[in-house]
């Protein structure tokens, strides 16, 4: 008798219903992580990431860009009051953008606690409860 080499279609069928459940319970951990990969990153650029680069702005102009300039004044000379006489930028690449593809917010503010506000508007674009921020509040 010849000896035929090759899968009968119940092991298939086996394999892809293996190869599905597999997926079924990995996927839906993966999702979640990329939610909150974004949320993180969102974190660290108003924390750390883009607060240093308005720090050296600051050390060379003497305050923070008003409100109006905003984060552009980290990348072009701002023009306007308050002046940046000893602009020494660019002090970021490219335009601050949330890992949602917004840009970031920033206010300044010149309060005791913080000198500016900046934040994100969050995966919905709209300001409200799932904004990041660099408040402590």
């Amino acid at each position: 008798m010849k000896r035929k080499y090759g899968f009968t279609l119940v092991e298939i069928l086996l394999v892809v219903i293996i190869i599905a459940a597999l997926g079924a319970m990995v996927l839906p951990r993966l999702t979640g992580r990329a939610m909150q990969a974004r949320i993180s990153i969102a974190k660290t650029d108003v924390t750390s990431n883009i607060p240093s680069a308005l720090d050296l702005y600051e050390l060379d102009n003497g305050r923070f860009p008003s409100t109006v300039q905003g984060l552009n004044a980290l990348l072009t000379k701002p023009s306007g009051h308050p002046e940046a006489k000893n602009w020494n930028g660019p002090y970021i690449r490219k335009k601050p953008m949330d890992p949602w593809g917004n840009p970031y917010e920033y206010k300044y503010v010149g309060s005791a606690g913080n000198e500016y506000d900046l934040y994100s508007l969050g995966a919905d674009g709209i300001e409200g409860n799932d904004d990041i921020t660099n408040r402590d509040d």
